[in-house]
């Protein structure tokens, strides 16, 4: 499966954003979908995840009740809607797909979309 990452933008802190990954090739509601993304400097970190069906989902603590992880099989694409941003955000988003049982962000996530630049201007 083939993912491709937009929505990325500057922002002004507190404001929002809404990511999307479209997905081409497989089938889309066989695959766990989550983001994750790099900031400057450091390493790449969970952000969320949902299952296949969508029935379930896992954020990491520091974007829990700001952010919304969702699906839309028939559409293969899967949205992270970020509210409330801080310039702690600023990063890399990457949207990745596991084949593997869902487990959140112990998934196995074996394809990786390019990227998309958030940043938040203070």
């Amino acid at each position: 499966v083939q993912l491709q990452a937009s929505g990325g933008g500057l922002v002004q802190a507190g404001g929002s954003l809404r990511l999307s990954c479209a997905a081409s090739g497989g089938t889309f509601s066989n695959y766990a979908l989550a983001w994750f993304r790099q900031a400057p400097g450091k390493g790449r970190l969970f952000v969320a995840a949902i299952s296949r069906s969508g029935g379930r989902t896992s954020y990491a603590d520091s974007v829990k009740g700001r952010f919304t992880i969702s699906r839309d099989n028939a559409k293969k694409t899967v949205y992270l809607q970020m509210n409330s941003l801080k310039p702690d955000d600023t990063a890399v988003y990457y949207c990745a797909a596991g084949s593997s049982s869902y487990n959140g962000a112990g998934t196995r996530y074996d394809y990786w979309g390019q990227g998309t630049q958030v940043t938040v201007s203070s």
